[in-house]
């Protein structure tokens, strides 16, 4: 995800052209290393040689190799026209910004999707005018919302409210809390929240850390404060990530190991945390 917000952040400071491109059929492209086989599909068994398999001459959808072997193909390809490094783009880009030209042809099936315009659930929105670019996550989240029964709730105005004083001490302690909070989909709000976070919503970084760290055992207490993230989103769903020339592309929300005593010792241990 960093690497995209990057690419993303530069082609937003040069102001670059930004295509979009989707390769047809990808994984079908790659060769295998081993020796696999299958039983005939459905329709396709001759008659006399129901016995016999076959053997696969092409990766398939579904297989674990399926991946790698692209990838191998890809990035086997790349190599041969003269790419370095396995982060092609980043290469492409870093290439552009120093007056040189490289022409990028592929000799797969492409679709030309045109105009970047969505990628990963995350809305592009350009402005080459002002030279910015947007990132806006709004109906990945109303999906969110509504899966979990949020769209209708009160909004509020800061991802964790100030009366949240979270412990393991508020986990299940009989039988009837545990069997009530199985029920809750505690995994999979986080799982949502930590996406969006991850992608364009920094601002909730530390409130997504801070309940997940009862995904063992969690509590009311913690659901509620679960529900209290999504009810945040629920009012700032027009936030967008916007990159210009000095844009942030990356952020992480960790434990201090050590106590500070002012907000401005906390900041430079933060800063000197970064710069390892």
């Amino acid at each position: 995800m960093s690497t995209i917000r990057l690419v993303l952040g530069m082609v937003a400071a040069e102001n670059l052209h930004l295509e979009q491109l989707d390769v047809k059929t990808a994984f079908l492209h790659g060769d295998l290393e081993e020796d696999l086989y299958m039983i005939h599909p459905e329709g396709f068994i001759v008659q006399g040689q129901e016995n016999l398999v076959c053997k696969l001459r092409r990766s398939l959808y579904g297989l674990k190799q399926a991946p790698r072997q692209w990838y191998n193909k890809f990035d086997s390809f790349m190599h041969r026209i003269g790419f370095r490094d396995v982060k092609l783009i980043i290469v492409a880009m870093l290439s552009l910004l120093d007056n040189s030209y490289i022409i990028l042809l592929l000799y797969f099936a492409m679709k030309d999707l045109g105009a970047a315009k969505q990628i990963l659930g995350m809305r592009i929105i350009r402005d080459k005018t002002n030279g910015t670019l947007k990132l806006s996550q709004s109906e990945f989240v109303k999906k969110v919302l509504n899966r979990f029964n949020i769209n209708e709730a009160k909004p509020v105005s800061t991802p964790l409210g100030s009366h949240f004083k979270l412990s393991k001490e508020q986990s299940p302690k009989t039988e009837e809390e545990m069997d009530h909070m199985s029920k809750v989909p505690y995994a999979s709000a986080i799982s949502s929240l930590m996406y969006v976070m991850v992608c364009t919503r920094s601002d909730i970084a530390h409130a997504v850390g801070v309940v997940s760290k009862f995904m063992n055992r969690p509590g009311k207490q913690h659901w509620e404060t679960v529900k209290w993230i999504l009810r945040y989103l629920k009012g700032s769903l027009d936030t967008y990530i916007c990159f210009t020339g000095g844009t942030t592309i990356s952020w992480a929300s960790n434990l201090q190991k050590i106590v500070t005593l002012s907000t401005t010792e906390a900041e430079y241990v933060a800063a000197t945390e970064v710069g390892k």
